[in-house]
């Protein structure tokens, strides 16, 4: 069992950033991969970034490439996302996730937070 935690949200202008984290129970954080989704009002939740166990290997949407960045420290339990250049398409609920392999499709993952309000005003 993974429980997960988010923070970090907020409000932030056009081509500001910020950084979310999710912090995760039990001793077995590194055996899952991780991943950040995101859900705008009226859409489907949408993959955003994925980490493999050893952080070796990552996966972003097209959208966010270049601008997201997914990291993890296995030490503290700890996954982080952080977003630069932020436009308002960005808005959205995001959503850490734990699963058992690096995968870009929801049902992949097992375990969920309960998710973290970002806006991003023009």
């Amino acid at each position: 069992q993974v429980q997960l935690v988010e923070s970090g949200g907020g409000s932030v202008q056009a081509e500001g950033s910020l950084r979310l984290s999710c912090a995760a129970s039990g001793r077995t954080f590194g055996a899952y991969a991780m991943g950040w989704f995101r859900q705008a009002p009226g859409k489907e939740r949408q993959f955003v970034a994925a980490i493999s166990q050893s952080a070796r290997n990552t996966r972003y949407v097209d959208s966010v490439q270049g601008r997201f960045t997914i990291s993890r420290d296995n030490a503290n339990n700890r996954v982080y996302l952080q977003m630069n250049s932020l436009k308002p398409e960005d808005t959205a609920v995001y959503y850490c996730a734990a699963g058992l392999a690096l995968r870009s499709t929801d049902h992949e993952y097992v375990y969920w937070g309960q998710g973290t309000q970002v806006t991003v005003s023009s």
